[in-house]
């Protein structure tokens, strides 16, 4: 019996995964078909109005809400009870919270006239939409956001009985829904603006990329061009896990999409289940760190800070390779001292054929790229013009099969990755050799790609509304700026005190939360504190980002962590456990580059920049070192503790404290390979066996 359920855990498909642990309906039939419908209908609104331009700002965000309110209540159950089917009242719910929207869309320039002078019915049906948003939001991504949005709808009653710097006037009813659903400084304020342009283009671009195969086609590269090496497996799921997290934008979906295919391959190989669990994990969560999408933050850290995209995506390139470098090392020891080795070569594709079979899948990231580094095209025309490219490419890439096949004569049945110049999609393999044939295999991808995106946004729409409210009432009460005083008193303008206080306010206010969501309110919240402090401002918001999408990892909720352990059969606390002591170094880096901002490319000459990543990249190695407790052989206490000092001492970017820092590993480097008989100097330096 045992021996069936873990069989039948190893079946399940990734989507099937993420619907289980996103209690996503299961809905077939009619039902079904509607929310494709509703799905590609939401997609193809986005698709149009980010190419032949936007509607007034009220007007697209009530309808991108609109269409996503519909989809809430219809793929997500009020209770468990309710997963195969839609009943009357999310029927009933689904049309409340489409009115309720619409009334924006159909009434704006009647509620611009009479800004601050609401009619009943604009109160009735902003009453309606605060409701709807925060139960679609329980729904769909969890209680915990509901609570604490209506924790600050409480505060907004309250503020008179609140003590010191909390207190306020306090706000009637009406002041409230007028606030937060009348204006843009609630549910349709910036969150669920960059919901509705940036956030949705660019997970719609993720998507369409996923449908044509790049998930696949990574994993088969990374592990082609790994998989052989010590600990293979492992570092080919971090390897392929970062690149796909910097498309997905949700450590959760990352983790059961690229674990459902590496963490099988990692146990296979002697990995622990947990072990296996908690490096995906790790590498999931960090994806979103890696320009240059980062999941879509850099695209929402733009209309926070007012800098430019180029600025955003330099200045987090060198910490997020250096967290990649701490997990691949942490990975290489944990395999080194448990004697892990590779997957067979014989068992592996060659990597130059593989890569290059493929390589147009690669093309749409690189005209991404272009159009937002080399012709400083807006993020949302670059994301427009990249999913019309990566369509063309997909499409190019089904006829190119076609008329190969045609021309060597292959039949239907002999169709292999081998016998084409490039990889085949899944239909390919069934053969394809009519334009009909082509064009029902494309218009299902493209359908799909549109579908797929749609349903992915709801979760990060609701959040973003959700969020809205919360921001509503800081804008209201003023609770940003007594919340900015509220932590330079309690750190008395320490940096490092406000900086642990806004570490703990991010994890904590994190736990359970989307990244878009976790961003948006603490760096609502507890950002202007850092700048009040001297911070420069990307530092702050990255140093904000980093601790709110490690809440991921981090126990005792750990969200990522349930996923890998559902795809693992593992234990969640340990699998969670682990990944959060493989993702360490993501903990250390942001406090290293608010105190040297040199890290992020501020204020640094090249030769600088070369020294600071040398060092670094060597820190980081010792840092991996000292968690695994194992360098060449298992380290002695004074030597573990020595080279997490060091380490830390190497990344920060000051030369005294670089040599210190180098110095140190060196001397543990020498006793460490004498310990394990090994040549002082590397083999391919000429070194001779210690005696």
């Amino acid at each position: 019996m045992k021996e069936e359920q873990v069989k039948n855990e190893e079946e399940k498909r990734p989507e099937d995964l993420e619907k289980e642990l996103a209690s996503m309906r299961n809905i077939k039939g009619f039902w079904a078909k509607f929310a494709a419908f509703i799905a590609i209908a939401v997609s193809i609104f986005h698709f149009y109005t980010s190419g032949f331009g936007l509607l007034i700002s009220f007007e697209q965000r009530s309808v991108h809400l609109a269409f996503l309110m519909i989809l809430a209540f219809v793929m997500y159950p009020f209770k468990k009870s309710d997963k195969d089917r839609v009943p009357w009242y999310d029927i009933l719910l689904a049309a409340a919270g489409t009115v309720a929207c619409l009334y924006i869309y159909f009434n704006h320039y009647e509620l611009a006239f009479r800004a601050g002078i609401p009619e009943q019915m604009d109160l009735i049906m902003g009453g309606i939409a605060i409701l709807l948003v925060l139960e679609a939001t329980r729904r769909s991504i969890g209680i915990a956001l509901p609570i604490i949005a209506s924790a600050f709808l409480v505060y907004a009653f309250l503020g008179p009985y609140m003590p010191g710097l909390l207190a306020h006037r306090g706000f009637s009813l009406k002041r409230i829904i007028s606030h937060l659903y009348l204006t843009t400084e609630g549910i349709f304020g910036i969150p669920i603006g960059v919901s509705a342009t940036f956030v949705f283009m660019f997970v719609l671009f993720g998507s369409v990329l996923e449908q044509s195969g790049i998930g696949e086609y990574l994993i088969k590269v990374v592990f082609s061009g790994l998989g052989h090496q010590k600990g293979g497996p492992a570092k080919a799921a971090v390897v392929t896990s970062g690149l796909m997290g910097m498309i997905s934008g949700s450590s959760i979906a990352n983790t059961v999409t690229t674990g459902s295919f590496t963490i099988p391959i990692m146990k296979k190989m002697g990995f622990k289940p947990e072990v296996a669990g908690g490096v995906e994990v790790a590498a999931s969560t960090n994806g979103q760190f890696l320009p240059p999408i980062m999941g879509a933050a850099a695209f929402i850290m733009i209309e926070f800070t007012g800098l430019p995209y180029l600025e955003i995506i330099r200045a987090a390139f060198i910490p997020a390779v250096l967290s990649y470098v701490a997990i691949f090392g942490i990975v290489h020891l944990q395999a080194s001292k448990t004697g892990l080795e590779g997957l067979p070569k014989d068992e592996l594709a060659p990597f130059i054929p593989t890569l290059i079979k493929g390589i147009y899948f690669v093309l749409p990231i690189i005209g991404l790229v272009y159009l937002l580094v080399i012709r400083r095209i807006t993020a949302l025309g670059s994301a427009y013009w990249a999913i019309i490219f990566a369509i063309i490419v997909s499409l190019a890439a089904k006829l190119f099969i076609m008329f190969w096949c045609k021309k060597t004569g292959i039949e239907r049945e002999e169709i292999t990755p081998e016998k084409l110049p490039i990889d085949p999609t899944k239909e390919s393999k069934n053969g394809i050799y009519s334009f009909k044939e082509l064009g029902i295999s494309f218009l299902k991808e493209l359908i799909g790609s549109f579908e797929s995106g749609a349903k992915n946004m709801i979760g990060i729409a609701m959040a973003c509304a959700c969020a809205g409210i919360i921001i509503g009432v800081v804008t209201l009460s003023g609770l940003g700026l007594r919340m900015t005083s509220l932590i330079l008193t309690l750190s008395r303008g320490n940096l490092f005190l406000t900086l642990v206080l806004t570490m703990f306010a991010s994890l904590l206010l994190g736990l359970g939360l989307p990244t878009t969501a976790k961003y948006i309110i603490v760096a609502t919240l507890t950002a202007p504190a850092l700048t009040r402090l001297g911070v420069p401002i990307i530092a702050a918001h990255l140093f904000i980002l980093y601790f709110g999408v490690l809440a991921d990892d981090t126990p005792p909720v750990g969200l990522a962590a349930y996923a890998a352990a559902a795809v693992a059969g593992s234990d969640p606390v340990k699998t969670g456990l682990l990944g959060f002591k493989f993702d360490l170094a993501a903990f250390i880096l942001p406090f290293i580059f608010v105190y040297s901002p040199m890290m992020l490319m501020i204020d640094v000459t090249w030769y600088k920049l070369i020294w600071i990543v040398i060092t670094a990249l060597i820190g980081m190695y010792a840092w991996s070192a000292g968690i695994q407790n194992y360098f060449f052989t298992k380290t002695r206490w004074w030597e573990r503790i020595g080279l997490i000092g060091f380490a830390v001492l190497s990344t920060v970017p000051d030369i005294r404290m670089d040599v210190i820092g180098l110095t140190g590993i060196l001397l543990i480097y020498i006793t460490q390979r004498k310990a394990a008989g090994l040549p002082l100097k590397p083999s391919f330096l000429g070194g001779k066996l210690a005696e």
